[in-house]
């Protein structure tokens, strides 16, 4: 009976891994960035911005040295742009809820190599509350905070396909 039941587990989990495979599902690796990208120059419009010191923070995960000039590949951060354009009121006219358009632009360009432009946009929703400003303030803040880490994270994903 335990033989049965062993069986019956071995050929339950036998289709779900071939089920899994058949449909292209794989696990999201880490960044692996070209041999030519792992030493490379971060400038940016605006050094201090919170999107430029973290796609500084995510380049050193992703095991590159950050060097100052020389004949190295140059990431340059153009200034990010946040837009927000009304979605919805209430019935006194107050703004309920936001469309949040967080534009970023950089320039990859490698020694002796024509420049990529790359430029993406990442939009979000955010609920107005005008009631609880304080605390929609605090939301915001965490929102575009998280908006800034995914941009990071995807510049560097980019990178690795360029």
């Amino acid at each position: 009976m335990a033989a049965l039941h062993a069986l019956k587990n071995g050929l339950a989990l036998a289709l779900v891994c071939l089920l899994l495979t058949s449909c292209g599902f794989h696990l999201k690796k880490a960044s692996n960035l070209p041999d030519d990208l792992k030493v490379i120059t971060l400038v940016g419009d605006d050094e201090k911005s919170a999107l430029f010191e973290l796609v500084e923070k995510e380049l050193i995960a992703s095991k590159v040295e950050l060097n100052q000039g020389g004949k190295h590949p140059e990431l340059k951060i153009h200034k990010d742009r946040l837009e927000r354009q009304i979605l919805s009121l209430f019935d006194n006219g107050q703004v309920a809820e936001y469309e949040l358009a967080y534009s970023v632009s950089y320039t990859l360009k490698r020694p002796g190599q024509k420049a990529i432009n790359q430029s993406f946009e990442l939009y979000r929703n955010y609920q107005d509350d005008p009631d609880n400003a304080l605390a929609k303030a605090k939301e915001l803040d965490l929102l575009l905070s998280e908006i800034r880490k995914q941009a990071s994270r995807r510049i560097v994903r980019e990178l690795s396909q360029l």
